[in-house]
């Protein structure tokens, strides 16, 4: 049963007293108090059911109901890629006493990313107001003023020149004050790399059933976006944790319990980034001269123009004896001192997701629809194939040889051997696996910690 906001009546009697007076402003103020911090609960509790607080409030429910309903929650998270804006619309329960449940995930794509629009601010706006009238339209009009609204902006951002990600940024925040949900200053941002990795993590852990759990192993996670590539775990050798570089360990608080975890995200490194490496063009800039790149990754009888971070390129494929031998040197030469190995990857259950899972998907590696698991090794075998057929057996996409080699020898980089095995998922009990539901519980519980020390 869905639980009303109930914050009672105020009645101040007017009296002609300055006493009265007194005594009604107090009862003024107070209520207001009352009424603030109410609401602040309303949202924090599954927050503080994460690090073992315990809220004494029944915002969503009316007196005496709290023990016999659960408490619903609401939070919005716009994902914007470098390839497209998402919003992840989140409701979650909370039984008395125990730690909050997703009961439900709503879900929309749009493309192209806000990068997109870096020249014609005025224009993302649309796309935004398309998104939060799907949030409107799930979540019901008493929960508004007590959901959180955040956009976090990944790599199509972080790329672009740090005037223009502003005025980008600038006018998301405009039209979210403009809306009926709950927004603070930092509801708009540009989104740490590392972050990124971290809270796909908590997702990808959450729904796996790893976090509520004490003492059950964790999964590790990989994500390969459009502009940067994300390796998350909990590492549980020691020798891991001291042979990693500065900036790959990271402590995280969740669920009342602390982790060290090793997290990186590597900027430049998604594949439309790698595509623009491997085929010898600068990230921002066109061709000089417009001049037309030529790879081997390339289907030989392929010539035409591929745009990337609003710049279109001139591309063409060439004939070679091997094409998957110099395509496969080509991108080594690109990953060569980038990725740092770590051997623990060997040893820990991984989830892959995004371009992986959709690469997979599209050469038959797992079920489209419901994902599955595969050797790494999989993916070296289907881009030989693919490499070594294009001169008879052009592939619908002319970068199918490039793409699945990339992904062979990032994947190879990272540590992992030929034999080992990956899940890959677009979702985990129907609920979408990236990093948006672990960004929305790290966003409230720092909220709550705001909110406490304000009262």
């Amino acid at each position: 049963m869905r639980k009303i906001p109930n914050h009672g009546n105020l009645r101040v009697t007017k009296v002609a007293y300055p006493l009265g007076l007194c005594v009604g402003l107090f009862i003024y103020v107070a209520y207001i108090k009352w009424h603030r911090a109410t609401a602040a609960q309303a949202f924090f509790t599954i927050a503080g059911a994460a690090s073992g607080a315990r809220w004494t409030q029944q915002a969503f429910s009316s007196p005496g109901s709290a023990t016999r309903s659960h408490e619903v929650f609401y939070g919005i998270m716009f994902d914007a890629g470098s390839t497209g804006t998402r919003i992840h619309v989140f409701q979650f329960a909370r039984p008395p006493g125990e730690t909050p449940t997703l009961t439900h995930e709503t879900f929309k794509a749009l493309k192209p990313g806000l990068s997109a629009y870096a020249d014609d601010v005025e224009k993302s706006a649309q796309g935004i107001q398309e998104l939060l009238n799907v949030a409107k339209q799930h979540i019901p009009y008493d929960f508004w003023k007590a959901t959180p609204l955040v956009l976090k902006a990944t790599a199509g951002l972080r790329l672009l020149p740090g005037e223009k990600a502003q005025k980008l940024l600038q006018k998301v925040k405009e039209v979210f004050k403009a809306s009926p949900f709950l927004v603070e200053d930092d509801c708009v941002s540009i989104m740490n790399g590392t972050d990124e990795g971290v809270s796909a993590w908590i997702t990808v852990n959450f729904l796996t059933g790893s976090l509520k759990t004490p003492g059950s192993s964790s999964v590790g996670m990989l994500d390969l976006g459009g502009g940067s590539t994300q390796i998350t775990f909990l590492p549980r050798v020691e020798g891991t944790l001291q042979a990693s570089p500065p900036g790959h360990l990271t402590a995280l608080q969740m669920f009342n319990r602390t982790y060290k975890l090793y997290s990186y995200s590597y900027l430049g490194l998604g594949l439309m980034s790698a595509r623009l490496a491997i085929l010898g063009g600068v990230e921002g800039k066109p061709a000089e001269n417009d001049k037309e790149l030529v790879s081997p990754c390339l289907s030989p009888q392929f010539r035409g123009e591929w745009e990337h971070a609003e710049v279109t390129y001139r591309i063409s494929g060439q004939k070679a004896v091997d094409l998957y031998e110099l395509c496969a040197s080509r991108v080594s030469e690109i990953l060569r001192n980038k990725v740092h190995r770590t051997e623990e990857v060997q040893h820990v259950d991984f989830y892959a997701f995004s371009y992986y899972y959709d690469l997979a998907a599209n050469f038959g590696l797992i079920d489209a629809e419901k994902g599955g698991s595969l050797v790494v090794g999989d993916f070296e075998t289907a881009a030989k194939y693919v490499c070594r057929t294009l001169e008879t057996q052009p592939p619908s996409s002319p970068f199918a040889c490039m793409d699945l080699t990339y992904i062979s020898l990032l994947l190879r980089e990272f540590g992992f051997p030929k034999d080992k095995v990956l899940k890959l998922a677009r979702k985990i009990d129907n609920v979408e696996t990236s990093w948006a539901l672990g960004a929305i519980f790290h966003y409230i519980d720092s909220l709550k910690r705001e909110k406490i020390r304000a009262l």
